[in-house]
């Protein structure tokens, strides 16, 4: 008998009202998250994507709202909790890595800081306990010398670094889904290996079979990582499929556009890259 969906969307609407007009960001999607299951979103950028990952963790700021639908998380519709309920669960139960870690991470604060922080609300841990937390968070993630990077501020570290350490906070408090929005956006491509080299092993020596929501325009990195796929456009869910059925039957125009879209080693030199003419 197959899990109970861990987190169930239905008939989720996200709408920009801006001075131009509404904007329908989110336009009725419904899908499920199963525990363990690692869920790719693909589109090119401004076909809701994270603004989906915003809405799950209701963090849509104006001029943007949630206009209806459900977000169940363990049968809890989260659009009908309070403000603190929802704080308790963003960061313990559902941690989210997002796209820039340099304007995610604050400059004033050591690493260490703003690792224990999450650990502060949502384990209770503080002093000499959340330090030790928060090297063992560092060093789970690959950086070296965790003792000593403990004590670094954002500026101090590379792209690759700061990008671990979201993804150190995302994971410290052991959360049951994970979102990770572009999470290889802005890294040159040596550190998006090492980046994605990273996330499988996280999933492979994960124990409480952790839910990953994998939002990315990079099909390369959704036949690596995920299990199922949904390609969304404008605001629109167009096909929801397995990796393997996704990429060796696509149906509808927009994903066969998207994969035709791919660059190959065995295209003819000078040949023009197909452009995407798919429109509704």
């Amino acid at each position: 008998m197959p899990d109970e969906p861990i987190l169930s969307i239905r008939d989720l609407r996200t709408t920009f009202f801006t001075d131009d007009g509404e904007v329908n960001a989110v336009n009725g999607i419904s899908f499920d998250l199963a525990p363990g299951e690692t869920l790719g979103i693909v589109g090119e950028s401004g076909s809701g994507k994270s603004v989906t990952a915003l809405s799950i963790l209701r963090l849509v700021s104006k001029p943007g709202r949630i206009v209806s639908g459900e977000v169940r998380f363990k049968g809890r519709n989260l659009l009908a909790l309070t403000e603190g309920e929802m704080r308790d669960i963003r960061g313990d139960d559902i941690s989210m890595i997002f796209q820039e870690p340099m304007t995610s991470l604050d400059p004033l604060y050591s690493v260490g800081d703003q690792i224990g922080e999450a650990l502060y609300l949502h384990q209770n841990l503080r002093g000499k306990a959340a330090r030790q937390a928060a090297i063992k968070a560092l060093a789970d993630v690959g950086i070296p010398l965790p003792e000593q990077r403990v004590d670094a501020y954002p500026h101090q570290m590379s792209g690759g670094m700061r990008q671990r350490v979201m993804i150190a906070i995302a994971l410290s408090c052991n959360p049951e889904i994970l979102i990770a929005d572009e999470p290889t956006t802005a890294l040159d491509v040596t550190i998006q290996a090492r980046i994605l080299d990273l996330l499988k092993e996280l999933r492979q020596r994960d124990a409480r079979r952790m839910s990953t929501v994998l939002i990315t325009h990079n099909l390369g990195l959704v036949a690596e990582m995920c299990d199922r796929v949904i390609v969304m456009y404008r605001g629109r869910i167009v096909e929801e499929k397995s990796v393997e059925d996704l990429f060796d039957r696509p149906e509808h125009p927009y994903t066969q556009g998207l994969l035709r879209s791919i660059p190959r080693l065995d295209s003819p030199p000078k040949q023009p890259l197909p452009t995407l003419d798919y429109a509704e």
